[in-house]
């Protein structure tokens, strides 16, 4: 009985310590290269373990549908992390929980710009949702903020 408690103790741990810089993918982010808030989102997941290279590019759209995030989630910036694309302003705390869960999807996508998400903050924080992207471009929500 004792070792069976230790065991669910250390697996309790494990699934929720975050993973280390050294386990965390690249972040390529697709961005305009006039964008300022890109720019404050890559400090963001990089003040998170996260390393990042920044890709600057005249057509963001483009960007995004050549990666295969559907335009309808569309942000000012697109990233790639691993096998997943991450659209806007994502916190790095739920790209970490997507890397560690491994679900079947596309990427995670925080629609639009909205305001108090990372790199967009501000004195009026705006509630949002993170979605999940699935393979065939639908939606859930994966994080409310």
């Amino acid at each position: 009985m004792k070792a069976l408690l230790v065991a669910l103790l250390a697996t309790t741990t494990l699934a929720s310590t975050p993973l280390g810089a050294a386990d965390l993918p690249e972040v390529e982010v697709y961005k305009s290269p006039h964008c300022s808030c890109c720019a404050e989102w890559e400090k963001h997941m990089r003040d998170h373990g996260f390393r990042v290279k920044s890709i600057k590019v005249e057509d963001v759209p483009a960007s995004r549908a050549r990666l295969g995030m559907p335009e309808r989630y569309g942000s000012c910036h697109t990233a790639k992390v691993g096998s997943y694309l991450i659209e806007g302003h994502v916190p790095a705390t739920d790209v970490q929980r997507l890397l560690r869960e491994k679900p079947k999807a596309v990427g995670l996508a925080a629609p639009g710009m909205p305001g108090g998400s990372p790199g967009m903050e501000s004195a009026r924080k705006e509630p949002y949702d993170v979605l999940l992207i699935g393979s065939d471009g639908q939606a859930k929500v994966f994080a409310r903020h």
